[in-house]
C-alpha cells in the first residue's frame, strides 16, 4: 500500500504538518461556506427564518457527529495500518466503515423525521419559527445519507496521506450550494421560490455531488471500495476496531450539540433576536477556527503513523508546533474581531439588536479561541494515540461540567452576557488541562515503550541513510 500513503515517521515535522493542513483548509472553508451561505441568504428573509436555522444547528451537529465519529475511528485505524497493511485489508476497512456509517445514520434519520415538531418544541421553537424549522429539517433529513458517505469517505482518503482531494471535493460542494441557495430560496429565473425549503434542498443537492466524487475516487483511483467485503466475521472485527475509537469519539462529538441544545434553550428565553445573534456568531466562530480544525484532523493521521512506529519524540515536537499555532491563531482571530466585530455581524443581518448581541459575543468569547483550539487538538491526538476516553472526559467537562451550569447561573445573575462569559471560562480552563494531560500521557507512553522506540528510531535512521 506504499503507493497510497505518505510516510510521516521521518522528515521535517513542521513541513509535513503544513503540507497536510493547507489542503484541509479547502474542506473547512467549504463547511463554513455551507453554514454562512444559508445564514446570509435566510437572513434576508427576516429574523424568524434566521432564528429557525439556529434551532436546527444542534440537531444537525448531532447527526454529523455520528458520521464524523465513524470517520475519525476509520482515519485512526487506517493511519495506524496504512504502511503495513495489504490492499485486501484496506478494502475491508474502507467498505466496512462506510456500511457502518450508513446503517447507524439511517436509524437516527427515521427517528428524526418522526420527531421534528416535538423535538424542536422542546428546544424552545414555537409558532412560525417552528414551521420554518419543520420545512427545513423535513428535507434535510431526507438527504442526510449524502452527508454521511462523503464524511466517512473523505476520512479514508485523508488517512492515505491525501488531504487535497477531500478538501477540494468539499469546497466544490460548497460552491454548488452557494449557487443554488439564492436560486431556490428566492425563486430566481425558472426556479420556484421555496424559502427555507430551498436552503435545505440546495444543501442536499450539493452534498449528493460530493458523494458521487468521493465514491469514484475510492473505487477507481484508490481501489479501496469493493462490494465483496468477505465474511461477516471479518467485517465485524473491523467494526469492533473502528467502534473502539468511533464510539467514544462520537459520544464526544455528540456531547457538544447536546450541550448546545441546552444553551439554545437558555438563550431562547431572551428572544428571537438573541437566538439569531447566537446563530450568526456560531457560524462565524466556525470560520475563525477552521485552520485549527484542519490541523486537528491532520494530527490524527500524523500521530497515528508515528504512534504505531514508536516515534514519540516526533509526537512531542508536533504537539509543541500545534500548541504554539493554536494560541497565535486564536489571538489573531480575537484581534480581528475586536476591530471588526460589528461589521462582521452586519454582513448577515441588518437588525440592530441582533448585530449588537453578536458583537458582544465576539468581544467576550473570542478571547478564548486559542484555548478552545487546544481542546480540539488534544481530543484529536488522543484518538490518534488509540486512547479515546480522555477526549470524552475533557469534552464533557468543558460542556456539561462548566459551560452549561455556568451559562445557566450566569444567565440568571447577569443576563445574556453570563452565557458568553461561561463559554470563555470553560474554553480556557479545559484547554490548559487537556493539553497538559496529553503531554504527560505521551511522555508516559514513550517511557513504557522505550525499547520499541529505540528500535524504530534506529530503523528509521537506517532507512534515511539508505535513501540518501
Amino acid at each position: 500500500m506504499s503507493n497510497l500513503n505518505r510516510n510521516l515517521t521521518q522528515g521535517s515535522i513542521g513541513k509535513q504538518l503544513v503540507s497536510l493542513t493547507w489542503p484541509m483548509l479547502f474542506g473547512m472553508i467549504g463547511m463554513v461556506i455551507f453554514n454562512l451561505t444559508d445564514t446570509f441568504f435566510l437572513g434576508r428573509l427576516g429574523v424568524e427564518p434566521l432564528a429557525a436555522i439556529s434551532y436546527t444547528f444542534p440537531v444537525i451537529m448531532f447527526l454529523n457527529g455520528i458520521a464524523q465519529g465513524i470517520g475519525i475511528g476509520t482515519s485512526s485505524l487506517v493511519s495506524r495500518n496504512i504502511i503495513k497493511a495489504d490492499k485486501k485489508e484496506m478494502q475491508t476497512m474502507a467498505g466496512s466503515a462506510l456500511l457502518l456509517g450508513i446503517l447507524m445514520v439511517v436509524l437516527f434519520v427515521v427517528l428524526g423525521l418522526l420527531t421534528i415538531r416535538p423535538l424542536f418544541s422542546l428546544l424552545g421553537a414555537e409558532g412560525d419559527i417552528l414551521e420554518y424549522v419543520h420545512d427545513y429539517m423535513s428535507i434535510w433529513y431526507m438527504g442526510v445519507l449524502f452527508v454521511v458517505i462523503p464524511m466517512v469517505g473523505n476520512n479514508i482518503i485523508r488517512a492515505t496521506g491525501d488531504t487535497f482531494t477531500p478538501g477540494m471535493t468539499m469546497l466544490a460542494s460548497a460552491v454548488i450550494n452557494t449557487i443554488l441557495d439564492p436560486l431556490l430560496i428566492f425563486g430566481i429565473g425558472p426556479f420556484p421560490q421555496m424559502g427555507v425549503k430551498g436552503a435545505a434542498l440546495a444543501t442536499v443537492i450539493a452534498r449528493s455531488v460530493s458523494m458521487v466524487v468521493v465514491v469514484i475516487v475510492l473505487m477507481r483511483r484508490e481501489k479501496l471500495l469493493t462490494f465483496h467485503l468477505g465474511p461477516f466475521k471479518a467485517v465485524g472485527r473491523i467494526w469492533k476496531k473502528i467502534l473502539y475509537i468511533a464510539a467514544p469519539a462520537t459520544l464526544g462529538l455528540l456531547i457538544t450539540p447536546l450541550s448546545l441544545a441546552v444553551i439554545t434553550r437558555i438563550v431562547s428565553a431572551f428572544g428571537k433576536e438573541a437566538m439569531a445573534a447566537f446563530g450568526v456568531a456560531s457560524r462565524v466562530e466556525m470560520f475563525g477556527l477552521m485552520v485549527i480544525s484542519s490541523l486537528s484532523s491532520v494530527m490524527i493521521i500524523f500521530v497515528g503513523q508515528n504512534y504505531s512506529n514508536h516515534q514519540y519524540s516526533r509526537i512531542q515536537r508536533a504537539l509543541t508546533h500545534a500548541r504554539n499555532f493554536s494560541l497565535l491563531w486564536g489571538g489573531f482571530v480575537f484581534l480581528l474581531l475586536l476591530l471588526f466585530a460589528g461589521t462582521v455581524a452586519s454582513i448577515f443581518t441588518k437588525d440592530a439588536q441582533v448585530i449588537a448581541i453578536a458583537r458582544q459575543y465576539f468581544l467576550i468569547i473570542a478571547g478564548s479561541y486559542g484555548f478552545q483550539g487546544l481542546v480540539t487538538l488534544s481530543t484529536s491526538v488522543y484518538n490518534g494515540l488509540n486512547k479515546p476516553y480522555p477526549s470524552i472526559f475533557f469534552i464533557a467537562v468543558r460542556t456539561f461540567g462548566l459551560f452549561v451550569p455556568l451559562a445557566w447561573a450566569g444567565s440568571r445573575l447577569i443576563g445574556l452576557t453570563g452565557v458568553m462569559w461561561a463559554g470563555f471560562t470553560a474554553n480556557i480552563l479545559v484547554g490548559i488541562a487537556a493539553f497538559m494531560y496529553l503531554r504527560r500521557m505521551v511522555t508516559q507512553i514513550s517511557i513504557s515503550h522505550m525499547p520499541q522506540a529505540r528500535s524504530s528510531s534506529t530503523k528509521a535512521t537506517e532507512q534515511s541513510n539508505n535513501a540518501s
